[in-house]
């Protein structure tokens, strides 16, 4: 065991991987000589060579059409979007084949791919830096896609998405490449692909989140905890498939479940997992479930950043009007 941060997590997960299995290249907008933005991908180039660590040109449709290409010709390619808000770009691919070919082919070829991207805010970037726009991919049949919070489960998904059979979005926290720290496994290891992780137990309200958010949960939690209430937290870790048996036995047992992300609330993934659990639990919910997430903008400014994602004050705030209902 060895404590990791994020990035550490992520990259070491990748080393493995290439180490184990030659297919396994790595292709995006600097990730080979400069080791990437954030450096997760740094002594990649080194170790692996030009060949499997691929500098591109600035086109993110190019680097995830070129992706789809090299993964049904046999290759599995781990492409890098550099920021979250350029992932727009590459929804012709994504959508019109990452997500088709399996059923356009009737399983002839599949795309065992994988798109990483940093995501979401709180790092003091532009708009397009900071975005959350998981609700895009999710909607989007035929990949999966997960975000881990702690780098135990960064490492551990990275490499279970890079052996998955079928396209994987992950997508990376930046608040806490380097923020987040864990003991993490020296050796590969895969964490569940569809399975959520119970980051705290409780019995009177439930925090479900993902990603950087789950931190402001467990922060919540424990605000509440001092006032003597008791809120259990879901790191849901999958967004699709959704661990549904997990998300339901929570809403089940407290009664009340409040999700709480970084995206605006209209359209976006916290309202599937509320309108799932109104359909699925509703006799044994005490009150509405309730969404906490950002404001229907667009990604302000830094010195606004942190009135537009919530907080853990925000959360406590949700949960204590959820519990008074």
């Amino acid at each position: 065991m060895s404590e990791l941060n994020l990035v550490q997590a992520v990259n070491q997960g990748l080393r493995q991987a290439m180490e184990s299995d030659k297919r396994v290249m790595v292709l995006g907008e600097d990730v080979g000589i400069n080791g990437g933005v954030f450096r997760v991908t740094e002594g990649l180039f080194k170790r692996f060579g030009p060949d499997r660590v691929v500098d591109t040109p600035l086109a993110e449709l190019g680097i995830v059409g070129t992706s789809v290409g090299l993964a049904m010709g046999g290759m599995r390619p781990v492409c890098e979007i550099q920021f979250d808000g350029f992932l727009p770009a590459t929804l012709d691919q994504v959508i019109c084949h990452i997500g088709r070919i399996r059923n356009r082919s009737r399983g002839k070829y599949t795309v065992p791919m994988v798109l990483r991207s940093p995501h979401g805010g709180l790092i003091h970037a532009p708009e397009h830096h900071s975005e959350s726009p998981e609700a895009y991919l999710c909607h989007t049949p035929g990949i999966k896609v997960v975000c881990p919070s702690t780098p135990q489960d960064a490492k551990g998904l990275i490499i279970a998405a890079i052996n998955d059979p079928d396209p994987v979005v992950y997508f990376e926290p930046k608040a806490l490449y380097r923020a987040a720290k864990g003991e993490v496994p020296d050796q590969p290891y895969e964490t569940p692909i569809g399975k959520a992780r119970l980051a705290r137990e409780g019995t009177d309200i439930s925090l479900i989140s993902w990603g950087a958010m789950v931190h402001s949960c467990l922060k919540a939690a424990n605000i509440l905890n001092e006032e003597g209430i008791s809120a259990e937290v879901l790191d849901l870790r999958t967004l699709t498939p959704l661990d549904i048996a997990a998300i339901l036995a929570t809403a089940e047992k407290t009664g009340r479940a409040l999700i709480a992300h970084e995206a605006p609330n209209t359209g976006s993934w916290a309202a599937e997992i509320s309108a799932l659990i109104s359909e699925r639990a509703l006799l044994k919910l005490q009150a509405p479930v309730r969404r906490v997430g950002s404001w229907d903008i667009r990604m302000p400014l830094f010195r606004l950043e942190k009135y537009y994602i919530p907080d853990a004050g925000r959360i406590v705030k949700a949960a204590q009007e959820t519990l008074s209902f």
